[in-house]
């Protein structure tokens, strides 16, 4: 039976972080331990299947050979050597990638100066800023190449040089009985050159801690949860190898009137009594200043109205969303006797014709008393 993908497996995708990895793992083996599982075979075979891919995604060698050749470079049952596969020259290849190598005749290869570390930054952003874009000035702590040494590590004149214990290879290969191990040399930790005199700035790392600052252009449009990638500019790697990448990641702060919701805007207006009886005019604000909004005679509280446009540009588009205005009719207060007295006469113009003019609170009671009638029948 052929193997699933150990990133299928762990319910993860290839550019996960270890972090990310072990997070998820520790997810499923708590699910499917078999302490947890008595006696079910098939929870059994998923842990040993996911303690199988999280063992070979946490090791950086393992998982550069399995990303490079899948399940293959990751076989210890496949290749030449001692185990006389007939597969020379795929031998050789496994034997580069992979540290714990098992059979006679394989060769070792030394470290490769690791990538620096991606970082990130975390950016808040107002509503405004988030819908209209900006350019925003970052300043970044990071490690970044030593302009002494120009990340080597050693001392300006100088250079490494081959490790004596490993020769340059990186590895070491320690007999146990009828196998030959290899493993990372420990005089060079397996980069296969050794510093003996280095940098002063920099103490041998080839890297120092620094702050830059960045000119970072935010897009019209980003929602909390977006991530602006800046490759490059991320943690010098070692030893002159490649830096990591920057994510920004975007936060907008709650805003006191507008709520958004993808490329839409939603407020709320309160309007008064006679407003929402009589009909009118009322101001309501947008991003942009404020626009005019007619309110029909009758509107009743909570009703909605659009105005197209006026939302938020979608960043991966030209779609531009809508304003969604809800207005919510507002009882007056700190009445005075004669706006009482008034309130009381137009109520009592009313008495009688309740059908007429508040259909919806006589449909209502009419339902409230079918439903104790039905109730005591």
């Amino acid at each position: 039976m052929s193997k699933r993908d150990y990133y299928e497996v762990l319910g993860v995708s290839r550019d996960t972080s270890e972090r990310e990895i072990k997070k998820a793992y520790k997810r499923l083996a708590m699910k499917f331990h078999p302490d947890r599982n008595p006696g079910d075979k098939t929870a059994e075979a998923n842990f040993k299947e996911i303690k199988e891919a999280y063992e070979i995604l946490t090791d950086a060698d393992k998982k550069a050979a399995y990303d490079q050749f899948g399940h293959a470079g990751v076989d210890p049952n496949r290749g030449g050597g001692g185990y006389g596969g007939g597969q020379g020259d795929f031998g050789d290849i496994f034997g580069d990638v992979f540290g714990d190598i098992f059979g006679g005749g394989r060769r070792g290869g030394q470290r490769q100066a690791a990538r620096g570390s991606d970082l990130r930054y975390n950016l808040e952003l107002s509503l405004e800023e988030a819908v209209k874009g900006l350019t925003k000035e970052l300043r970044i702590p990071t490690l970044a190449t030593c302009d002494l040494c120009e990340g080597s590590g050693a001392k300006k004149g100088t250079s490494a040089t081959t490790c004596g214990t490993c020769h340059g290879q990186g590895q070491v290969q320690m007999r146990q009985g009828f196998f030959a191990v290899q493993q990372p040399c420990p005089t060079c930790h397996g980069r296969g050159k050794i510093i003996k005199d280095p940098c002063t700035k920099c103490h041998g790392d080839g890297r120092v801690e620094k702050s830059k600052t960045l000119s970072v252009k935010i897009p019209a449009g980003v929602d909390t949860g977006d991530r602006i990638r800046l490759a490059g500019e991320g943690e010098a790697g070692e030893f002159g190898a490649p830096p990591g990448d920057l994510y920004v990641q975007v936060s907008v702060r709650e805003h006191a009137i507008f709520v958004r919701d993808g490329n839409n805007l939603y407020c709320e207006v309160p309007i008064s009594f006679s407003k929402a009886a009589l009909g009118g005019e009322i101001e309501v604000p947008t991003l942009d200043g404020k626009v005019s909004l007619k309110i029909p005679a009758e509107t009743q509280t909570g009703r909605m109205f659009r105005l197209r446009g006026k939302g938020v540009k979608s960043v991966r588009s030209h779609a531009v969303g809508d304003l969604l205005c809800k207005v919510v009719m507002e009882t007056p207060v700190n009445l005075n006797d004669r706006q009482k007295e008034l309130l009381r006469e137009f109520e009592a113009t009313l008495t009688g014709e309740s059908k007429k003019h508040s259909p919806k609170a006589e449909g209502f009671f009419d339902g409230v008393k079918k439903f104790f009638q039905d109730l005591n029948s």
